[in-house]
């Protein structure tokens, strides 16, 4: 008998350990990587990754890490809805010139597995990005000033 119990103790821990969710079962998102392009140094640059739930109860995003000080995250911290979408805001300091692949784990409620997404791109020295993209440079000072008189 009491191998009996002990056979079907051992089972229902295997089932259970096998029956766990993974990311990719409740979580899909746009892009798990960004280039953000060429970017100036020493301007902070942020890239936004979307994330839906696809599964059919509330998903809560736990945790967005950055591997390193040189990126900082935000992330909805509300409980994200069955079919509804979610952010995680990565910003990049840019203080080193050169290439850069930055990395945040992502952390579910509930599921044991995370997610690696990346932000990629070249960060080019002040004074040569202003030569390179004079007029991407003013479209975009642009843009900063309509969206900041829109609020």
């Amino acid at each position: 008998m009491k191998k009996i119990l002990l056979s079907v103790a051992v089972f229902a821990v295997s089932a259970t350990v096998f029956a766990q969710k993974k990311v990719d079962d409740i979580a899909k998102f746009t892009t798990e990587v960004i280039n953000l392009g060429k970017i100036k140094q020493g301007v902070p640059t942020k890239g936004i990754f979307t994330v839906t739930n696809i599964s059919n109860q509330a998903l809560i995003i736990e945790q967005a890490n950055p591997t390193c000080g040189c990126t900082i995250s935000d992330y909805t911290k509300e409980p994200i809805a069955a079919g509804k979408s979610g952010v995680i805001n990565a910003t990049y300091n840019a203080a080193n010139v050169g290439h850069f692949d930055k990395h945040l784990t992502v952390k579910f409620a509930g599921i044991d597995e995370m997610k690696s997404i990346t932000l990629t791109g070249d960060v080019v020295a002040a004074e040569e990005f202003d030569k390179v993209n004079p007029t991407e440079v003013k479209e975009a000072v642009k843009a900063v000033k309509k969206a900041k008189k829109a609020k």
